[in-house]
């Protein structure tokens, strides 16, 4: 990111694409505390730490994306609370930051895609069925799918959206 600033004068564009999944029911006793504090640190602080320091390289028409999860707004099944909580997290922060960075011309949003085949949640998984049958679609969706959505608020036509958070789900939450 320093590098980037320091040979283009500027950083125009941050994506926030970094995450970890770990997890286990509130009532499991042999849940690895070491294992959700890792996935605090990453999807949580990671995408802190990554946005303070772009901050301090973008001016005006700068963009702030962060993926997240359909899960911050819901916990789909047993043992995802841990994850949505850190995905809910980063909602927060999108809003926060879209007011604190406004005044500077820097947009801040969040992209929050359902079930989506990567390597995180392969269409093949053990979930697969629960998954692609809670989309309104009936299917997965495609990683190029999310990245269309990143594209759009990276661009110039997305300048007066920000604070905003944007689920590309197939309709998993509808």
């Amino acid at each position: 990111m320093h590098k980037v600033a320091k040979d283009f004068g500027r950083l125009d564009i941050l994506v926030n694409n970094a995450g970890v999944f770990a997890g286990a029911a509130v009532h499991d006793a042999s849940a690895n505390r070491a294992a959700v504090d890792h996935l605090f640190a990453v999807n949580v602080g990671g995408v802190s730490a990554a946005v303070r320091a772009a901050v301090n390289h973008m001016g005006e028409g700068g963009r702030i994306i962060t993926i997240g999860s359909v899960a911050g707004e819901m916990s789909p099944i047993p043992g995802f609370a841990d994850y949505s909580a850190t995905k809910a997290a980063v909602a927060a922060y999108t809003r926060g930051w879209a007011r604190e960075l406004g005044a500077n011309g820097i947009t801040v949003n969040n992209v929050q895609p359902g079930p989506i085949s990567t390597d995180m949640a392969p269409k093949d998984g053990p979930l697969e069925e629960l998954l692609r049958s809670g989309t309104a679609l009936g299917r997965y969706g495609k990683p190029e799918e999310v990245a269309a959505a990143v594209a759009f608020l990276a661009s110039p036509a997305a300048g007066y959206i920000t604070g905003t958070t944007l689920n590309v789900d197939g309709g998993f939450s509808a």
